[in-house]
């Protein structure tokens, strides 16, 4: 299986760590948006999808490299991030990117989320929260998520 993980980590470098365990896992490299061609997606057949996220929104970078993707790329994605505060469930913070990307033809495989962090206003008065994530457990799992994708093909 080819893959590639396109991971836009700007604050902390949290997502960034994310990323490589799970790009260890699926040989894979991991690319910032602004390096790679979005028409290029359609050699890969998995392709990663991350950042972390900011206001409840992925970040800028992202969101707008995955609309230049062309529509009609038919592989598979997964999506992850990492974030200060947990994902709710009335709002899924990954539920619009998921959307956009099966709008452009992926299938999306999986989501995958951590806590990370954190030091948006007003976390930065007090130093910032969740200071020690992602740690080794938070590595684990991503990396025992990147094992199911490829257990299932990436489905």
């Amino acid at each position: 299986m080819k893959a590639v993980i396109v991971c836009a980590s700007v604050s902390h470098g949290n997502t960034r760590r994310i990323a490589e365990a799970m790009g260890r896992v699926l040989s894979a490299p991991v690319v910032e948006p602004e390096r790679l061609d979005p028409a290029g997606l359609a050699a890969y057949d998995l392709v990663g999808f991350g950042s972390g996220i900011f206001s409840g929104r992925f970040h800028p970078l992202l969101r707008g490299f995955v609309r230049s993707v062309p529509e009609g790329q038919c592989g598979r994605a997964f999506v992850f991030a990492t974030s200060g505060l947990p994902e709710l469930r009335v709002r899924p913070f990954s539920r619009p990117l998921v959307r956009e990307l099966e709008r452009k033809g992926f299938e999306v495989a999986d989501t995958f989320a951590c806590r990370g962090f954190d030091t948006w206003l007003p976390f930065r008065l007090v130093g910032g929260i969740n200071k020690a994530r992602p740690d080794g457990g938070d590595l684990a799992a991503a990396g025992a998520f990147a094992e199911g994708l490829l257990r299932t093909g990436g489905r």
